[in-house]
């Protein structure tokens, strides 16, 4: 089931979070660099504001979080970021994500195109932007939390989704 974040899911979301970070980024991102980006992204202040101002989503599974998804709403140019999707890794690939994707669309049928930015040798998080049909843009490097990345950026259609 997906169903739409509350305050109430604020720890479920921070567990998901950082266990997919852990399991995703191992031998990419250092240890102390994803700690300091989790404390940071996802701490409680953090997460009621994206509450309040972006969508947040979550899968359960027998009435339990097994992942989210966070998307900006829709710009004045048109334009949404996927700003996370993140499943526990027992859950991934077991159609949830999609699920969440999906359900994410529907909040931004008054937009022109969707971002999303992933790691590059996240080959899981790339795998999924493109089974998904998102189109590669550009990779590019950048300082996260002071750690030298490869970031590659995508975008989706929104006019031509299809749901």
């Amino acid at each position: 089931m997906i169903r739409t974040g509350t305050s109430a899911d604020i720890t479920s979301v921070q567990e998901i979070a950082k266990i997919s970070w852990n399991d995703t980024y191992a031998g990419i991102i250092p240890s102390t660099v994803q700690e300091s980006f989790l404390d940071k992204s996802y701490s409680t202040p953090m997460m009621e504001m994206r509450l309040k101002r972006t969508i947040v989503l979550l899968a359960e599974h027998e009435g339990e979080p097994v992942g989210f998804a966070n998307f900006t709403k829709v710009d004045e140019d048109g334009d949404a970021e996927l700003i996370a999707i993140y499943m526990k890794p027992e859950f991934q690939r077991s159609g949830y994500g999609k699920q969440l994707f999906t359900t994410g669309l529907r909040h931004l049928l008054n937009g022109n195109q969707l971002f999303v930015y992933v790691e590059s040798e996240n080959k899981k998080g790339r795998n999924f932007y493109e089974a998904n049909g998102f189109q590669f843009l550009e990779e590019f490097e950048e300082l996260f939390e002071g750690h030298p990345l490869q970031t590659a950026k995508y975008v989706f259609d929104l006019k031509t989704a299809t749901l």
